[in-house]
Order: structure tokens, then sequence, then C-alpha cells
């Protein structure tokens, strides 16, 4: 099997290792994380080093890929960015529960992670460095952009666009056909029945936009 790592040493990582273990088609070398002590170890996997020793730790270790297991949607954008610019032949994989269900004519990006129960329902389209939060659901002909999320219980009807950095927060619903603009997020719990511009911060029952928000912003 072809050896990976993991970008990050948080819950996020935690889960991403759980999923690559389970997906079983990649060995874990180890992990990377900016702040986490080396030597340390997730699940049994050692912290390897920093991003900016990735170059080296790839050479030793013979890692030809892996996933940036970070849950916020900008910042994991700049590591992805980072490691590119770095590593140009860097492989970016797909962490998918084996329990996630994928319907038919549906695209995932590299570099997106679906975790237990997740659905993305017929000729929908997941963008590259996604995340699909546990028994989130984007339904049919629906687009989420690149570098975007749902969180847990998270629930979308069909054809319904979420723009690029763009986050449904957990157990938000996003009623059919409603298009959510760039660098937005959706808070815990709305409804979602009308468009959302781009960035902004909203939320409520039924979602109302709260405050604008520069791309990079805190997601509340």
């Amino acid at each position: 099997m072809e050896r990976i790592v993991v970008y990050g040493a948080s819950d996020h990582g935690k889960y991403t290792i759980d999923i690559l273990e389970r997906q079983g088609e990649f060995e874990v070398a180890g992990v990377i994380d900016d702040s986490a002590e080396v030597g340390t170890e997730i699940y049994g996997y050692p912290i390897l080093g920093r991003g900016t020793e990735l170059s080296v730790i790839a050479e030793s270790e013979g890692v030809v890929g892996g996933v940036v297991a970070v849950g916020d949607n900008f910042v994991r954008h700049r590591i992805a960015q980072r490691i590119r610019q770095a590593l140009p032949r860097f492989r970016f994989v797909r962490a998918i529960h084996p329990s996630a269900v994928i319907g038919r004519d549906v695209s995932i990006g590299e570099g997106t992670v679906m975790m237990a129960g997740a659905i993305v329902n017929g000729s929908s389209a997941v963008g590259r460095h996604c995340f699909i939060a546990t028994k989130a659901s984007l339904d049919h002909d629906s687009a989420m952009a690149d570098f975007t999320s749902l969180s847990p219980n998270a629930t979308t009807g069909g054809r319904v666009t979420i723009g690029t950095f763009s986050t449904v927060s957990i157990g938000a619903t996003v009623k059919h056909g409603v298009s959510i603009g760039e660098h937005s997020v959706i808070g815990a719990g709305a409804t979602v029945l009308k468009d959302v511009p781009p960035r902004v911060v909203a939320y409520g029952s039924p979602c109302k936009v709260v405050r604008s928000r520069e791309p990079g912003d805190r997601y509340l």
C-alpha cells in the first residue's frame, strides 16, 4: 500500500486516521502537525514533524501523499496550498468511511473526508478538500465547492449549491434549490429557506443574515 501522512493532530486528525484504517487503502506513516511534540503518538502513529519539514519527511519515510485533517475550511486551504507549492507531486487522498453512502454519478474531489453515516445522493458533486461529517446529507444534484463542509447532521435538499470555503454547521437544514455564497457560515440548527449571500454569518429558524465576515475569519 502507498504510504501517506495525516496533516493535523487534533480530533479531526484522530477520526481521519480511524477512517483511513477502516478504508484499508493506504499505510499511514505518521502525523504532521505544527505544534504537537515530535515523538509523541496519536492512535499509535508518531508525530513526524512540522509542515515546514514535510519535504524531508516525505523522502525519508517514502511518503507519496496524504490528507489535510484540519476542520477550518480556510486553514485547510492554506495548508494544502503550501504543500502543493513545496511538493508538486504530493497526492492528496480521499478518506471515506465504509459506512458512507454515495449515490450514482457522484464526483468527489481529492483530499475530501467523509465520516461515518455521511450521505451524498445521485448526480451531486463534492469538490476538493471538503468535509462531510457524521450523518450529514447532501441530496441529489447538489454541489459543494472546494474547501466546504457539512457538520454533523447537517442536511440539504436537492439542487443546493454551497460556495467555496462555506460551512453548514451542526444540525442545520437547507431547503431544496437554495444557494449559499462563498465564505459564508450557516449557524447550528438553522433552517435555510432562501439564498444566502457571500461572506456572511447567518443563523436562526428561519435563517437570517446576522453579520458580514471576511475570508479567514473565525466561524462564529
